[in-house]
């Protein structure tokens, strides 16, 4: 399973080419691709959007920071952005492969290095940071740069999370701090009024933002850009603040003060959701679902995801496969199957839950489910195919004692060891995506509750499918261990 990881660094130059060409030529890896580089002279500041494996993107991450500390001078720095170090921010967002948890990981590594290799203290925020005060940038960088170089020295609750003891805190002299951190995607968006007067785009900025009251997820700061001024937003959870709300409020907001917008930027990338969401809104569409764009049906029927005709053509060879006079797909690879829909089940409910206002309280016990049902999913999925190709290889080993009796029973016994094996990971896996949709019945949306009992039935389905399996296998197995090591483990799983 491929490992995709986006990563959005944020740099304090935008007027000199050259820095910015060699901060992206020190990010050159293999397995990093580059996605989009944006540099605004007004606010002095380049976004870099990259993407690749886990492994390779920390270092690209890594190594753009030390770059930048190399030829950015903060002491120099003029702009209209808010910043704090020649490497401002540095994000980690999970795309394929990698669940939140393991951004925050990776942030840790990436921060103790970046520390390690150039003496740039670092701050951890969003979901890495370590207490709820550092979860939002802007705690993090009031003061910016020239304030901070001098709280550090003398309050505590300003130190870095990687950097010198406090009896010798400092920042980096002409490089600053770098925040590193793990979060949803994120969109950069920015509206630009028909007036020159900043004044106003404060106003508007201090209304959306949550912090003084707006719009969850929404950060917000008013700024005159390329001769007008602009309302400039972060909105950090798009599904749950979605664009055009807040550019509906911005309007509606702007003409209290007889002004309008005029445009409006997207800065970096943006998640094809956040526009589709957009156009259904726009456009008013009727039963608006994004398996109508023609990409994405293409997309989806060409990777598998998805079968023309609806989801009963997704599932239906399966079954009939099922039904057929075959000895394979039988009762294990169906276990199987029930195992990894009530884990996709339960997942659906934490994701659904999480983020809401209701179940914030909740945000961690629903991560933790969900980093942990993604992966159970996937091994289950595997298993489908895994058991069927299990029993084909007692019947040819088998088939083969037959032919040559005197290594037949040592092949047969290999065989049937991993027919065993399989059917009781699976019930293994089962068991605890079982225990993980008991679990959210109490920290999830009430509502959901159909579909988490639908998932434990399906869990416990597998799990005596599977063991029924395993049971059938043990009986031909001469190995005294290993059946009795398998039957202790299949008595924890009844017990």
């Amino acid at each position: 399973m491929s490992t995709l990881v986006e990563c959005v660094p944020n740099f304090s130059e935008g007027r000199d080419k050259a820095k910015v060409d060699a901060i992206v030529e020190a990010m050159k890896r293999d397995g990093v691709y580059l996605l989009d580089r944006e540099m605004d002279s007004d606010h002095n500041r380049c976004v870099i959007t990259l993407v690749g494996e886990r492994e390779a993107i920390q270092e690209a991450a890594i190594r753009g920071v030390g770059k930048a500390a190399e030829v950015i001078d903060l002491t120099q720095h003029q702009g209209a952005h808010p910043r704090m170090g020649a490497a401002d921010v540095v994000p980690f967002i999970p795309i394929d492969g990698v669940t939140l948890d393991d951004c925050v990981a990776m942030a840790k590594h990436v921060g103790a290095e970046i520390w390690k290799r150039y003496q740039v203290p670092v701050y951890l925020y969003e979901a890495a940071a370590a207490t709820p005060e550092r979860q939002g940038l802007e705690n993090i960088r009031r003061g910016q740069f020239e304030g901070l170089r001098e709280e550090v020295k003398t309050n505590p609750a300003r130190q870095p999370d990687f950097g010198p003891e406090f009896s010798k805190a400092a920042l980096h002299p002409t490089a600053g701090a770098t925040v590193v951190g793990a979060r949803k995607a994120l969109v950069a968006y920015n509206v630009f009024l028909n007036t020159t007067d900043v004044a106003i785009a404060k106003k508007i900025a201090k209304a959306v933002r949550q912090s003084s009251g707006g719009f969850r997820f929404v950060k917000g700061a008013g700024f005159l850009v390329r001769g007008l001024a602009q309302v400039s937003m972060n909105l950090t959870d798009f599904e749950q603040t979605p664009v055009h709300r807040v550019f509906e409020f911005v309007k509606r907001e702007a003409a209290r003060y007889g002004v309008s917008p005029l445009s409006s930027e997207i800065v970096g990338l943006i998640p094809k959701k956040a526009l589709e969401d957009a156009a259904e809104w726009f456009l008013q569409v009727e039963n608006f679902d994004s398996s109508l764009i023609l990409e994405n049906r293409l997309a989806a029927v060409m990777s598998g995801k998805m079968a023309v005709g609806g989801l009963r053509a997704g599932v239906e060879p399966f079954v009939e496969q099922l039904a057929a006079p075959t000895a394979t797909p039988g009762g294990g690879s169906a276990a199987a199957a029930a195992g990894a829909m009530a884990a996709g089940l339960a997942q659906m409910v934490a994701g659904m839950s999480r983020g809401k206002k209701a179940y914030l309280q909740y945000e961690a016990q629903l991560s933790e489910a969900i980093a942990k049902l993604g992966p159970l999913r996937e091994e289950l999925k595997a298993s489908i195919d895994a058991d069927a190709e299990a029993y084909n290889l007692v019947m040819k080993a088998y088939k083969a004692a037959r032919e040559n009796p005197d290594s037949g029973e040592t092949e047969i016994d290999a065989a049937l060891k991993q027919a065993t094996a399989v059917p009781l990971s699976v019930a293994e896996r089962s068991a605890e995506v079982g225990r993980i949709a008991v679990s959210l019945r109490e920290v999830s949306n009430p509502n959901m509750k159909s579909d988490l009992t639908t998932a434990g039935a399906l869990a416990r389905a597998a799990v005596e499918g599977a063991l029924a399996n395993v049971e059938i296998n043990l009986e031909s197995l001469k190995d005294v261990a290993f059946v009795a090591e398998v039957r202790s483990r299949v008595s924890e799983l009844k017990g």
